[in-house]
């Protein structure tokens, strides 16, 4: 079995997840032993939250899970790539379809350009 090197980063390591069909990078999080056992136990992503330090199940307060179709390791065991299925559409807790829907141009001004596809308000009570 695949031993990944959580030495570093103080136990976390950074998992890139990434749409399975599109290619397109969704977000960007944190695993540690835990999130990374969990993961491949129920093919579905668990992350840590290093700003409510506890173990989270991607979409468990939305419902947009996502499905692992695929895991990839880099060559110093210490970043993982999930390639998933992203149930619901929305990936980022802001509402859009990735984490990554702000475009900065080189006037460094902002632009949207992700696709919105729920309230959060809504969603999560807020």
């Amino acid at each position: 079995m695949l031993r990944l090197d959580f030495s570093k980063g103080n136990g976390l390591l950074p998992a890139i997840v990434q749409d399975y069909k599109t290619g397109k990078v969704l977000m960007l999080a944190y695993i540690n032993e835990e999130a990374w056992k969990k993961s491949l136990e129920t093919g579905e992503t668990h992350f840590w939250s290093r700003s409510r330090n506890e173990l989270w199940h991607k979409g468990e307060s939305s419902g947009n899970v996502q499905k692992i179709k695929a895991v990839f390791v880099d060559c110093d065991n210490d970043t993982v790539l999930f390639q998933v299925e992203q149930i619901g559409g929305a990936a980022c807790h802001m509402g859009y379809d990735t984490c990554f829907y702000r475009k900065v141009n080189q006037d460094g001004t902002v632009e949207i350009v992700g696709k919105k596809i729920f309230d959060p308000e809504e969603v999560y009570k807020k």
